[in-house]
């Protein structure tokens, strides 16, 4: 049953499927021990070792020198034991090897089923231990088919699927079988199904990991994200900054002529990104968080932790940005609430008293209808 074919065929699982041969032979070793145990019709104590150097199975079974036997499966005498061995004494095992032709048909093929479920075990460890490593990072995967609004990845070195669901989508995001897509491991999990790993591109550490490709003052330490929030599909502002001296740290994101921000934004279809300076000032750092807009004044109560902003009239739609997103994430940038009030004119002070944003982090407080006229 066991020959040198047999140890071959070990061999070439470790090499073919990376399961070390050590541990598939202990796995073997305790179900053709279960097998035999079952199948043999015996209650005695049993091992069954396998000896590859030598290609070939041992089967022993083992019995406790006693004074009184008790149970002849388990136990043995004192004298029995003596015939075998004088130097038994009592509380020794003593070892027997038995007949691999007690290995009958269903032995063998209760040994090949339990074997079949330890090499799937091993086989799902490994995989999930090797896309666990992935988790909380950048892939690049295959569209390998669609379900629904459902898309399903194909993540190489691996037996899994990616789940990319409409939620983890931008808005602009349309795929096809075969395409190539960047897509953030946001969470691996295990369930009736199997092994799920959920992948998204909604994620705000999907925008920090692009521009860690692109910019390797980010990734050496030169440059740091203090801070990122994101609307995807809409708007990404991030804060950055630096120690070193003479380096500016906006710059080192953009990149010459852009080319570094423009990577990033090609791969989200578009999606605007403000990279500003972070500053411990907040009157400052709120100004730059407003960015595309210009302020003309700002009064910061940082107990409250209320700014209260005045903008040109004309560039209060850009401030505030299409839903209110630029302000609102302004706002979630900055940690602090901020009002925008336009800078007008006398003669329309009576017309425009009401055109007021507030934001409290997520949330803006607008008169009605106030967003007719807002441009992207």
């Amino acid at each position: 049953m066991i020959n040198k074919d047999f140890f071959e065929a070990l061999r070439d699982l470790e090499a073919e499927k990376g399961i070390k041969q050590d541990v598939f032979i202990s796995a073997l070793e305790q179900a053709l021990t279960a097998a035999y145990k079952k199948n043999s019709g015996v209650a005695r104590n049993a091992q069954v070792k396998l000896i590859p150097e030598k290609n070939t199975i041992k089967i022993y079974s083992y019995r406790t020198v006693v004074d009184n036997v008790e149970d002849e499966e388990k136990e043995i005498s004192l004298e029995d034991a003596h015939q075998i061995k004088h130097s038994y004494k009592i509380g020794d095992l003593v070892m027997q090897e038995e007949s691999t032709k007690e290995f009958n048909r269903i032995a063998v093929q209760t040994a090949k089923q339990v074997i079949t479920q330890k090499i799937k075990e091993i086989e799902k460890q490994s995989v999930y231990k090797d896309i666990a490593e992935k988790e909380g990072k950048l892939i690049v995967a295959n569209v390998k088919r669609m379900d629904g609004d459902n898309v399903y990845l194909e993540i190489g070195g691996t037996t899994l699927e990616g789940l990319l669901t409409k939620h983890d989508m931008l808005p602009t995001d349309h795929f096809k079988l075969g395409d190539k897509v960047k897509v953030y491991v946001r969470h691996i999990r295990d369930d009736f199904r199997g092994t799920v790993v959920q992948v998204t591109r909604t994620h705000t550490n999907f925008v920090k990991l692009l521009l860690e490709m692109e910019v390797p003052e980010l990734t050496n330490g030169e440059v740091d994200i203090v801070g990122i929030v994101r609307e995807a599909g809409l708007r990404t502002k991030i804060a950055v900054s630096t120690s070193v001296p003479n380096l500016d740290p906006v710059g080192a994101c953009i990149g010459n002529r852009g080319s570094r921000i423009n990577s990033v934004i090609n791969e989200l279809n578009g999606e605007k990104i403000d990279i500003i300076n972070y500053s411990d000032n907040p009157a400052d750092y709120i100004v730059s968080a407003l960015s595309p807009a210009e302020v003309s004044e700002i009064t910061v109560d940082t107990v409250a932790g209320v700014a209260n902003v005045i903008v040109p009239e004309n560039k209060l739609s850009l401030a505030i940005g299409k839903g209110g997103h630029n302000v609102r994430l302004a706002a979630k940038l900055t940690g602090y609430k901020i009002d925008v009030k336009p800078a007008i004119s006398e003669s329309n002070v009576h017309n425009k008293s009401n055109d007021v944003v507030s934001t409290n982090s997520a949330n803006i407080i607008l008169d009605d209808d106030f967003f007719d006229d807002i441009d992207e």
